[in-house]
Order: C-alpha cells, then structure tokens, then sequence
C-alpha cells in the first residue's frame, strides 16, 4: 500500500493543500506519524478499508498533480542545474564575477 514515503512527502509538500482537510489528516497520521492502517481507523473513527481507500484516493491525486504541473520535477531540474552553475563558477579564478555568480547561485538555492 504504501508508497515511496520520501517521495510522497515530497509531493505533499508541493501539493497537500490541494488535498481535502480529511485527506491531509490520514496522510499526516500514515506518512508523518507512522502509524498502521488499523490505527488510523480506530483514532478517526473509520473502517480500515475506509482508511486505505482515502489514502489510495490521496496518494492519485498528488501524483496526478506532479503529472500536470510538474513542480516537484522542475525543482529538482533547477537544483542539479544550479549544482552545475555553482561546481564550474567554483573552478573559475577569484574575480567579481565568480563572487557574483556563486552569490546568485546561493540565493537561489533559498
């Protein structure tokens, strides 16, 4: 059932708030909080399969989200480009220049 937790985390982060506040809330206790689907459905008040089915319900949604909006893949292509950026100003002789590109890089990255 459960999905790459990293990754779903990840998408969470992006996209939660797209998700319902019920939604958010069994994601938080079976992500965040590690607990069992039996658990989950006895602390809402739920059957397990209820529990399983929300979660199924939420984990295609912020995957459908990444689909069509990408975010979550175009912030890992901007980190590995500025990596680039900041690995070649950083073989480049002390001028202002690599000051300012290494300096751009590093707000970048905030």
């Amino acid at each position: 059932m459960k999905q790459d937790a990293l990754q779903m985390t990840l998408l969470f982060d992006y996209y939660g708030e797209l998700l319902t506040e019920k939604q958010r809330d069994l994601f938080d206790l079976y992500y965040a909080q590690d607990l069992s689907l039996t658990e989950i459905a006895e602390e809402v008040g739920i059957s397990r399969q209820g529990v399983h089915d929300a979660l199924a319900k939420s984990e295609a949604a912020l995957i459908h989200f990444e689909e069509t909006l990408g975010c979550v893949a175009k912030e890992q292509k901007l980190q590995k480009h500025l990596e680039i950026i900041q690995a070649a100003a950083e073989e480049l002789e002390d001028t202002p220049q690599k000051a300012r590109i290494l300096d751009a890089v590093r707000r970048s990255k905030e």
